[in-house]
């Protein structure tokens, strides 16, 4: 079995700011991190990489700097699952949609961010996962992020960060 801490949109602009404490507290008990995108700058992962192995896309928000460090899109293969991360962009209307159409082979699983809306849903055998937003400036308690157990299936729950 294993734990995913999963987080999109923490929009962090400097080493002053820090994402929720739950959320942190959460993540040590993480085999690895999902960041789907708009870390804002990569001060970011100091916070995270003492916590698990991250792994990452650029988000619409992000700069040169994280866009030379990480993808738009990546695929990945953990636990047997296939896993298709990426950020998303456009209105929330119609965004699985294109974002499926990122990936050249359907996974199992799309971890994706960009509407702050926290979701998880099954479409046929395909899984779409958006954690909502880790740090939420309009609101601390709106605030959210995700924890995807991968098994014998594939289980998630949205966790607020409040």
């Amino acid at each position: 079995m294993t734990r995913l801490g999963v987080l999109s949109d923490s929009h962090i602009h400097s080493p002053t700011q820090s994402l929720p404490c739950r959320l942190l507290e959460d993540f040590q008990s993480v085999d690895l991190i999902l960041h789907a995108g708009d870390w804002v700058d990569l001060c970011v992962l100091d916070q995270l990489r003492p916590l698990a192995e991250v792994v990452g896309v650029a988000g619409n928000m992000d700069g040169a700097e994280i866009r030379s460090t990480f993808p738009v899109t990546n695929d990945l293969c953990i636990s047997g699952y296939r896993i298709g991360l990426t950020h998303g962009w456009g209105g929330p209307s119609g965004i699985e949609d294109r974002i499926l159409r990122r990936f050249q082979e359907v996974p199992d699983l799309i971890v994706f961010g960009h509407t702050h809306r926290s979701l998880f849903r099954k479409d046929g055998n395909l899984y779409f996962f958006n954690p909502g937003c880790a740090r939420d400036v309009t609101s601390p308690y709106a605030s959210t992020y995700g924890i995807i157990t991968l098994g014998e299936t594939i289980e998630a729950r949205i966790v607020s960060a409040g």
